[in-house]
């Protein structure tokens, strides 16, 4: 456990996401809503209702934590889309039959702690996924992603892996924990967020261009503090109240 938390954290000090959103403001100070390659954005309408009403600042954290579970919940649809599938023989109460079942097993990893929130709504549709923990913080002063707990099953190089987190941010986060997954051996995983901004996505896609994003919004960018506009504040907090 010592060494990966050591592998994560070196991994994740190679990364500086405020020098990188200087970079991305200097070519494009205004930051104009642009198509970006591998990513996929659900615009259906109940998400976008959801979503809404997520991002409302009178929603309390209970209210919040719902919104967050049914829009993971309604995601997955997007997401799984194309994995693969194979035959299976079922006896229906006529007569057998050849159904399809998911090819490979699942294993969800929310990146701590809010993507704690995501998990339970995607638990609901994949109820048979393993769930792996990787323990990332964003280091207020430099932006920079601190590991500080991973955990995952023994044989989740063999599985679907989809990789969650309400938000994409400076993208750190997200870039150090990709990077360990590929380290334990994962070939087959997709980022999944509600709202993204143009700077993670292309910190993400800098280091991991092959990993699609699924998100329900692109947003405009990122402040000062790293903070995503109009996004819905601190995920975290909002969720637990704190």
């Amino acid at each position: 456990m010592a060494q990966r938390g050591d592998e994560l954290g070196e991994i994740s000090r190679t990364f500086n996401p405020l020098e990188a959103i200087g970079r991305i403001r200097i070519l494009a100070p205004s930051l104009p809503p642009m198509p970006f390659a591998n990513v996929h954005i659900i615009e259906h309408p109940v998400i976008q209702t959801k979503l809404t009403e997520l991002r409302d600042y009178t929603a309390d954290h209970r209210k919040f934590r719902t919104l967050l579970d049914e829009i993971a919940g309604l995601m997955v649809y997007e997401v799984t889309r194309d994995w693969p599938t194979m035959p299976k023989p079922v006896q229906t109460p006529l007569e057998k039959t050849i159904g399809q079942v998911l090819a490979r097993p699942v294993t969800l990893v929310p990146i701590l702690r809010a993507g704690l929130g995501m998990a339970d709504g995607v638990l609901k549709l994949l109820p048979d996924a393993r769930l792996g923990h990787l323990g990332v913080y964003r280091n207020e002063t430099t932006l920079e992603p601190v590991a500080y707990y991973q955990k995952l099953p023994p044989d989740v190089a063999e599985t679907e892996v989809l990789l969650i987190d309400p938000m994409l941010a400076t993208g750190g986060s997200g870039t150090a924990a990709i990077s360990f997954l590929k380290k334990a051996g994962v070939k087959h995983m997709r980022f999944v967020c509600l709202v993204a901004a143009p700077e993670g996505i292309q910190m993400l896609h800098s280091h991991h261009p092959e990993v699609p994003i699924y998100c329900a919004a692109v947003d405009r960018q990122l402040n000062e503090k790293a903070y995503i506009l109009p996004g819905l504040g601190d995920a975290g907090d909002r969720l637990f109240g704190t």
